[in-house]
């Protein structure tokens, strides 16, 4: 039986770059990071989260936004927040990067993104009261 989501990969055509920019700027932890036969193997972490985020690299355009590539858009990496306009203003004071200039509210809640410095979207999200899951 499947049990758990382990890794997502996030293309990055800078691992050092892209560490200080989940770590430093994001907050994220280093959980991985080994040079192995087939590159550096480097994952990062909400803190007390299981899944990871592996930052592989990979040649320009595998990440980039809407509209620089044809096709479709990658999708983002969803992070979730309990306070997103006040973890916003953290970010922002760090110097992350959005596509909008403040949170949205919307139908599940709040909602804003970010963007990596290869182009990921980093899709923030606070959810609405309703459907707020149960942390106790």
């Amino acid at each position: 039986m499947l049990t758990n989501i382990m890794y997502v990969t996030v293309y990055v055509t800078d691992q050092e770059r892209a560490l200080k920019f989940y770590a430093d700027q994001l907050g994220l932890e280093k959980r991985i990071d080994h040079p192995g036969p087939d590159g550096r193997f480097l994952t990062m972490a909400v803190p007390g989260s299981p899944l990871e985020i592996i930052l592989w690299p990979h040649a320009p355009a595998a990440g980039q936004p809407a509209g620089s590539q044809e096709g479709g858009t990658p999708g983002p990496v969803f992070i979730e927040s309990d306070d997103l306009r006040a973890d916003f203003e953290v970010l922002r004071e760090r110097g992350v990067t959005f596509e909008q200039p403040e949170p949205e509210d919307y139908g599940f809640g709040v909602r804003i993104e970010a963007v990596d410095p290869d182009g990921n979207r980093i899709s923030l999200r606070q959810r609405a009261a309703w459907q707020a899951r149960d942390k106790g």
